[in-house]
C-alpha cells in the first residue's frame, strides 16, 4: 500500500466508532483459504490482509475429519497448489501428510500470522457509500463479538457444515446397544480389534473406511442401499517418478498439473457422451480384481451413468484386497430398522454389528450459515446466479471459492484467486472501489449449481446459487474452459460492472 492510499485508509476508519479495516478478508485456513492467502499477498502486495477462521487451528477438512484412511480422491499433482508442487511420493495422499502439506506452506510464506483462530463470522453488510463490508464475528474462545470492515470479502470456507454431518432418521437407533460412530467425528479412542463392523453408505468415505477398519476389525461389512462407481488405481505414479527425477519442480510441476488435469477431463467428457464405453471399461476393471464369481450386477453396477455422481476412488485396489481375502463384504438391501444387536434389512436379513458407522454423506452449508447484506437488503443465495461460479450475482466485492465436483478442487480454486487478484489489481489501478456482477439480460435459464445427483447435492440445492445457460453465468467443470475464462480473459466485461471511483482524502476527512 502507498502512503497516499495509506493514510486515506486510516482517515476514513479514524474516529469513536473506529474499526479495524483491511484490504482484503479470507474466510477460512483451509486449503482454498490458504492458497488465497498466497495469491494475495504475491499478486497484490499493497493489500493488508486477514484470515477469520472459525476452528482453533489450520487445515479445515483436513484437519476436521480424522477417520480412518481418509485421503485425497484426487491426485495430488492436481490436488497440490500450483505454486508448491506436490513432491511426496503417493499421488493420493493420506490425511495427515496433506494437513502437512497445508502447514507448511502457510508457514513458508508467512500467512499463517495473518490467521485470527475462534473467529466464526455470523453476519457481513456490504455499504455502497461506503464501499466496504461491515463484518461481525463470534470469538468461540472468549465469547466476544468482534467486529472489522474489509473491502473485498473472499469466502473460502467450501460448502460442507462442520458442526455436523447427515445421517437419515433410521428407525431404532436408540435400540441398538453397539456404538454409531460418525465418520465426521471419529473419536480417536475407538477400537474395532476383533470386532464387527457395519459402515452404511457406498461413496468415497465408505470406500475409504472398508479397507482401513478391515485391518483389524473381526469382519466389516459395507451395506449401500445402491452402488457406486468405483475405480482402482495406484498410488504410487510411475510417470511423474520419472518426470521428478529428471526434471526439477518448477518445469515438472506445472507438466504433471497440466497432463492429469487434461486426463481428468478427457474421462469426464467420454463418460457423459460415451458412458457405455465407460462402464465397460469400469466392469473389465472390476472383474480382475474381485474373486471369480462376485455379483458385480448387483453391488458395483449403478443405475446412473458414469459421472452423473462423483466417481470414487479404490487406492491400490485396496477394499478390493480385503473383500478377496474375507475381511470385508459388500451388501445391497435397504435398512428397516436397527436393532439391539444389528440391523434389519427391509429383504429380512438380519446385519450382526458392535460398531455401526453411518457414512451417509454430508450436510452442505453455504458460506458458512453467515447472513450477507446488501446496502440493507438480505441477499437469498438461492436467487442468484454465480458469476464465473465464483461471484454472487448483484452482490458486490465478493468472491467465493468453490472448486470442481469431477476433478481436482486445486484446479479451480487456484483460478478463482488469481482471477480476484486480477479484479483488485484492476480496481486499485482505475481507482475504482466496487465490482458488481451483473447479468446484461434477464433471459438467462437458471439451472443448479454443482450439476451432480448425489444426495448430500440434492438434498442442498435449494440453499446454493444457480448457474445460467451462457457464460459468464455457465459452470461448465471444464478446467481447459475456465482457465480460459479466468486466466486468458480480460476482467473488464459487459456483465461486471465496476463502479464507486476511489475518494480523494479531502472528501474521507469530510
Amino acid at each position: 500500500m502507498s502512503p497516499t492510499d495509506h493514510e486515506t485508509s486510516t482517515r476514513a476508519v479514524a474516529g469513536p466508532d473506529a474499526h479495524e479495516h483491511f484490504d482484503v478478508l479470507i474466510v477460512g485456513a483451509g486449503l482454498s483459504g490458504i492458497g488465497a492467502a498466497h495469491h494475495v499477498q504475491t499478486r497484490c502486495p499493497w493489500a493488508t490482509y486477514a484470515i477469520f477462521e472459525a476452528r482453533d487451528t489450520i487445515g479445515g477438512t483436513w484437519d476436521l475429519f480424522r477417520y480412518p484412511g481418509i485421503r485425497s480422491d484426487s491426485d495430488m499433482f492436481t490436488f497440490s497448489y500450483s505454486f508448491r508442487p506436490w513432491q511426496g511420493k503417493k499421488s493420493i495422499g493420506d490425511g495427515h501428510t496433506i494437513l502437512q502439506y497445508l502447514k507448511d506452506t502457510a508457514a513458508d510464506d508467512g500467512s499463517d500470522a495473518h490467521i485470527r483462530y475462534h473467529h466464526r463470522i455470523t453476519r457481513v453488510e456490504w455499504s455502497s457509500e461506503d464501499a466496504r463490508w461491515t463484518v461481525t464475528a463470534d470469538r468461540s474462545d472468549t465469547g466476544e463479538v468482534v467486529v472489522v470492515t474489509c473491502s473485498f470479502l473472499f469466502s473460502c470456507t467450501g460448502y460442507y457444515r462442520y458442526d455436523r454431518g447427515y445421517v437419515p432418521d433410521f428407525e431404532g437407533m436408540d435400540d441398538f446397544a453397539g456404538q454409531i460412530v460418525h465418520p465426521q467425528f471419529w473419536p480417536e479412542d475407538l477400537d474395532v480389534s476383533g470386532k464387527r463392523v457395519v459402515v452404511i453408505g457406498s461413496g468415497a468415505t465408505a470406500i475409504t473406511l472398508v479397507p482401513s477398519l478391515a485391518a483389524t476389525a473381526g469382519h466389516v461389512t459395507m451395506l449401500q442401499r445402491s452402488p457406486t462407481y468405483v475405480v482402482s488405481l495406484p498410488n504410487r505414479n510411475p510417470i511423474a517418478d520419472l518426470l521428478r527425477t529428471v526434471l526439477p519442480p518448477q518445469v515438472s510441476g506445472p507438466i504433471l498439473r497440466w497432463g492429469l488435469a487434461l486426463g481428468t477431463m478427457a474421462t469426464y467428457q467420454l463418460s457423459r457422451r460415451r458412458p457405455g464405453i465407460v462402464k465397460s471399461f469400469l466392469r473389465r476393471r472390476l472383474e480382475r480384481q474381485l474373486p471369480p464369481g462376485f455379483d458385480i450386477d448387483t453391488h458395483f453396477t449403478p443405475r446412473y451413468e458414469p459421472w452423473d455422481q462423483r466417481l470414487c476412488v479404490v487406492s491400490n485396489g485396496d477394499m478390493f484386497k480385503r473383500i478377496s481375502d474375507g475381511s470385508a463384504s459388500v451388501v445391497t438391501d435397504l435398512i428397516e430398522r436397527f436393532t439391539p444387536t444389528g440391523i434389519r434389512l427391509a429383504s429380512g436379513d438380519d446385519l450382526a454389528a458392535d460398531v455401526i458407522v453411518p457414512a451417509t454423506g454430508l450436510d452442505l452449508l453455504f458460506m458458512g450459515g453467515m447472513d450477507v447484506l446488501v446496502d440493507g437488503d438480505k441477499v437469498d443465495p438461492s436467487d442468484r446466479l454465480a458469476y464465473k461460479g465464483m461471484m454472487l450475482e448483484g452482490v458486490p466485492n465478493m468472491a467465493l471459492a468453490v472448486g470442481y465436483t469431477n476433478a481436482s478442487w486445486t484446479l479451480r480454486s487456484d483460478l478463482i484467486s488469481d482471477y480476484v487478484c486480477r479484479l483488485l489489481n484492476h480496481m486499485r489501478h482505475n481507482g475504482l472501489r466496487q465490482c458488481t456482477p451483473t447479468p446484461s439480460d434477464g433471459q438467462t435459464e437458471r439451472v443448479p449449481l454443482l450439476g451432480l445427483t448425489s444426495g448430500y447435492v440434492t438434498r442442498s440445492q435449494d440453499r446454493f446459487p444457480k448457474q445460467g445457460s451462457r457464460n459468464p453465468w455457465l459452470v461448465t467443470q471444464s478446467y481447459l474452459h475456465d482457465h480460459r475464462l479466468m486466466k486468458r480473459s480480460d476482467v473488464v466485461d459487459p456483465e461486471m460492472v465496476f463502479t464507486n471511483p476511489r475518494r480523494t482524502p479531502t472528501q474521507v476527512v469530510a
